[in-house]
């Protein structure tokens, strides 16, 4: 059997082609795998598991099917879902993992991460998610309406997307670098929990890096975004295949 990994579905309304096939993907795919694994921004926004979205509803509908026929579904928050709470998981049936976990993968220890604490060159960005990670901050932003929270995150959107166009007009080859891993976290990371495997997402590049650790020969598997396609790592006891999923929009 396969075991199955993605991440960066940035699933809401206004996309409803890709929120299918990741419904597609769960019905076809899912139902079939060992486990599935999702390495976190399945939403482009979450703001709190009291929020009544269509798009909340259909996919926790769709992870609770592959779950209710013996599959387990694994969840990393992401930078954009890290308010994805105890309330949706038990209505999906999935489990929420810290960031990072090891699990072992057909008998060898692997390394699970969103991605974004090893972009660690961005600073601006890391002092960003210490605030939001802050139980305190959580508690005071949960407490408010859900069309305050709403309003929030739309703005922390727009505000990411010119920062970032910002920057890519400022000197382009710096953004590349400042918004990818850094490489001395990556080789830290490996180093500290003694592994040879990193799967990974956030950064949208979509890649298997062969890496050197200290003599070891390691591997990091970036999974790739479901903005303009779909994409999957599918993993068995045998081999690891990184692929696109097409789908007509």
């Amino acid at each position: 059997m396969t075991t199955l990994f993605i991440s960066d579905l940035h699933l809401d309304a206004e996309r409803p082609a890709i929120t299918e096939l990741f419904g597609a993907f769960m019905h076809r795919e899912g139902r079939q795998a060992e486990a599935v694994y999702v390495l976190g921004d399945l939403f482009e926004a979450w703001v709190g598991d009291d929020d009544p979205s269509e798009t909340g509803a259909y996919v926790a509908d769709r992870i609770r099917e592959v779950v209710d026929l013996g599959v387990p579904v694994y969840f990393i928050r992401g930078n954009r879902d890290f308010l994805v709470g105890d309330t949706f998981a038990r209505r999906a049936g999935m489990r929420i993992l810290p960031d990072p976990a090891v699990v072992t993968l057909y008998g060898r220890p692997t390394l699970l991460m969103h991605g974004d604490l090893l972009c660690t060159d961005d600073v601006a960005y890391q002092q960003f998610r210490t605030q939001t990670r802050d139980p305190a901050w959580q508690r005071q932003f949960l407490g408010q309406p859900l069309a305050a929270r709403l309003a929030f995150a739309a703005q922390a959107r727009a505000a990411s997307q010119a920062r970032q166009q910002g920057m890519i007009q400022s000197d382009r080859a710096q953004f590349e670098s400042v918004t990818d891993v850094t490489p001395a976290t990556v080789e830290a990371t490996l180093r500290r929990f003694g592994v040879d495997t990193l799967i990974h997402g956030h950064t949208h590049r979509p890649a298997v890096h062969d890496l050197d650790v200290d003599g070891r020969a390691c591997r990091r598997i970036v999974l790739g975004d479901w903005y303009e396609q779909g994409s999957v790592l599918r993993v068995d006891a045998n081999d690891r295949v990184l692929e696109s999923l097409p789908f007509t929009p």
